[in-house]
């Protein structure tokens, strides 16, 4: 039978990617990734976005990522999937395995709790440099695959997959959803691991979120910018408050550590999403007297 591309949230275009790619796109969303199909533009597209983050991130993503980043290898080519693996299964037993673009809840989160992350194989065009809206092979590797060689990130990342296939049989996607955008796509961190507080760009403040260091202008926006919310992460709240899919983060989640994130989702989410769904929604620049603001 044969996948169907997934749309998430309003669009006026179906999802990017080639779903049926003779046939070599399994029941699982997974194929090969296709190497021979990158041309000479793509490579040079990808050393450019490489070489612009790299060069972004020092006192604005957390130290954990810096330190990860160069297991992630070529960075003047698209690298090999298998390449990646070899050093990345060694490291956290997980593996990245290839997808042709966006794909359903269900089959996303059994490769989490399998600890295979799903990569996009495709990258944007010259003209998407800037800004691209649905994940490319970039923002997949860049963002995400670093800190799948941290080992508490790492179990939390297949934690997050095992508690999303009982969020989807209890009908509390939504909510388990929000947590995910808010702490593995936009989360930041109180850096003070060999930091003194006060010192640096803004503090201790650091990014974490794939989305945010993918991302040139939502890095600085994340860390920098005091127009966005920054509230001390609380799973309750997180599950309550929208998100923007086109724009920058009008709020901001913050861990003290990866530990911290891993203890704060490691409980039975079951009466939580109960309580969740019996109050109302929060805007996403919304702010609560209870709220723990995070100064920048």
């Amino acid at each position: 039978m044969a996948v169907e591309p997934t749309i998430y949230g309003a669009s006026e275009r179906a999802p990017r990617g080639d779903y049926a790619r003779a046939g070599q796109v399994r029941p699982d969303y997974t194929c090969p990734q296709n190497y021979a199909a990158y041309t000479a533009q793509d490579h040079d597209t990808y050393r450019r976005l490489y070489e612009r983050q790299a060069a972004l991130i020092p006192g604005l993503a957390c130290d954990e990522f810096i330190a990860a980043l160069p297991a992630l290898g070529a960075k003047e080519r698209i690298p090999r999937f298998e390449d990646i693996n070899a050093r990345l299964y060694k490291a956290t037993r997980w593996e990245i395995v290839a997808v042709p673009g966006l794909i359903p809840e269900v089959p996303f989160f059994t490769l989490l709790a399998n600890r295979k992350f799903p990569v996009t194989d495709w990258l944007r065009t010259p003209e998407e440099f800037d800004y691209i809206v649905e994940p490319d092979v970039f923002h997949d590797l860049f963002g995400h695959v670093p800190l799948l060689f941290n080992p508490v990130y790492a179990d939390h990342i297949q934690d997050y997959g095992r508690g999303a296939l009982k969020a989807h049989r209890l009908g509390a996607c939504e909510q388990l959803s929000r947590l995910y955008w808010y702490t593995i796509e936009f989360g930041l961190m109180r850096q003070t691991n060999g930091l003194r507080a006060g010192s640096g760009t803004h503090g201790n403040l650091r990014a974490y979120g794939a989305g945010i260091l993918s991302s040139s202008g939502e890095l600085q926006h994340a860390v920098r910018s005091e127009i966005p919310n920054r509230i001390a992460l609380s799973p309750e709240r997180t599950m309550r408050t929208r998100y923007k899919i086109d724009s920058y983060q009008q709020t901001y989640f913050v861990i003290d550590s990866f530990q911290q994130l891993f203890d704060l989702t490691a409980p039975d989410f079951t009466p939580l999403y109960e309580r969740v769904k019996a109050q109302p929604e929060l805007a996403a620049d919304a702010r609560l007297p209870e709220d723990v603001i995070v100064a920048v």
